[in-house]
C-alpha cells in the first residue's frame, strides 16, 4: 500500500476504493464534497453526474443526468439545519442549489452585467462556495470572463468584482473559491489557476493579498482544521498550514503534466501514489481525503490519515 506525505500528515492510499456497479461509469471527474455522515458526493460528465458513496467505498446511487455535459464544481453548505449543494455548471452557464438528492432549490444563470457579458455564451462558472458567518454565496467565473459574483443565500444579486488580467484583484481563471476562516477574520480566497497563485478578498471584494510559493496551478481549496487542502492541476495535492506555509505536498508526480496526451494518459500510466491531474479535493471527519482528477475516465483516490 502506497504511504504519501510524513509527521501528522501521513496517509496510506486505499486500494480499489469506490467500486461502480455495472452500467455506471464515470467521465471526468471534476468535484467531490463529503457530508455530515462522511457519505462522498462526485460530481463528473456522465449521465450519473453526481456518485454517492459510503466513506468503505460502498456505493449508494446517483442522480443528476442533466450535468452530464458541464458538470465542475461541487459545494456543501449546512443552512437552517439542511445540507444543500451547490453545482457549478459551465455548459448550463449557471450555478444550481440542490438538495442531497438532487431537488432544485434555485438556480443563476449568467448575471445581468451587459458590459462583462454581452452574450449568455461567455459566462462559464468553475466553482461556488458560501461565507458561513453571513450565507452569502460566491461564485467565480473560471472559464468565461474571470469574475467573482456574490449573491445572497437565496440567490439574490450583490456585487461582482475581477476581469483579466495580473495585477491586484484581477485573474486569469479563478477556477475555485472558498471562505477561509483559520484567521481572526473570515477571508474570500481564489485559486487564481492561470496566474498560478492564491489570491485573498474582503468579504465584498476587496484585494487583500497573494500566495505565489510552493504552486503550480491551484485548482481549488478544501479547509480543514487549521489546513488549506489544494489540488494543484499539475500533478500533485499542497497542504497549507493556517499561515499559507507548507506542511506537504501529497502524490508529487514532477513533470507529470507534461507527458504526451496529458491528461488523457493510457491506464499503465497511472501510478498508485502518483496524481496527475488533480482537480478538486475534501476531507472527511476523520481527516481522510478524496481526490478527484481530470481526466476523461475520471480518477478518484481515498487517502487514509494514519
Amino acid at each position: 500500500m502506497a504511504t504519501l506525505g510524513s509527521g501528522t500528515h501521513t496517509y496510506e492510499v486505499v486500494d480499489g476504493w469506490g467500486q461502480l456497479p455495472e452500467g455506471i461509469r464515470t467521465g471526468y471527474t471534476h468535484g467531490v464534497v463529503v457530508d455530515q455522515h462522511d457519505r462522498v458526493y462526485i460530481h463528473n460528465q456522465s449521465k450519473d453526474a453526481v456518485l454517492i458513496f459510503e466513506p468503505d467505498g460502498t456505493f449508494v446511487g446517483s442522480w443528476g443526468e442533466q450535468f452530464a455535459g458541464g458538470a465542475h464544481g461541487m459545494f456543501l453548505a449546512r443552512e437552517n439545519g439542511h445540507e444543500v449543494l451547490y453545482l457549478s455548471d459551465y455548459a448550463q452557464h449557471a450555478v444550481v442549489k440542490t438538495t442531497l438528492d438532487g431537488q432544485e432549490i434555485w438556480r443563476r444563470g449568467v448575471p445581468d452585467l451587459p458590459h462583462v457579458y454581452p452574450t449568455e455564451n461567455l459566462y462559464k462558472p468553475t466553482d461556488a462556495c458560501v461565507a458561513p458567518s453571513t450565507g452569502d454565496v460566491y461564485v467565480c467565473d473560471g472559464y468565461g470572463e474571470s469574475w467573482i459574483h456574490q449573491y445572497t443565500q437565496s440567490g439574490d444579486y450583490l456585487r461582482s468584482w475581477g476581469g483579466k488580467g495580473g495585477e491586484p484583484g484581477k485573474m486569469l481563471c479563478p477556477h475555485g473559491i472558498w471562505v477561509d476562516t483559520r484567521g481572526a477574520e473570515p477571508v474570500l480566497l481564489a485559486a487564481d489557476r492561470g496566474n498560478n497563485r492564491l489570491q485573498s478578498f474582503t468579504l465584498d471584494g476587496q484585494h487583500l493579498g497573494f500566495v505565489t510559493e510552493e504552486l503550480r496551478q491551484p485548482c481549488c481549496f478544501y479547509q480543514f482544521e487549521g489546513d488549506l487542502v489544494i489540488p494543484d492541476l499539475q500533478s500533485r495535492v499542497t497542504v497549507f498550514d493556517e499561515d499559507n506555509r507548507l506542511i506537504t505536498h501529497l502524490g508529487d508526480n514532477p513533470n507529470g503534466w507534461t507527458k504526451e496526451g496529458w491528461p488523457n494518459l493510457p491506464p499503465e500510466e497511472f501510478e498508485v501514489g502518483r496524481f496527475s491531474s488533480p482537480h478538486a479535493a475534501c476531507v472527511d471527519s476523520h481527516g481522510d481525503i478524496y481526490v478527484v482528477e481530470w481526466t476523461v475516465n475520471g480518477r478518484i483516490t481515498k487517502l487514509a490519515r494514519k
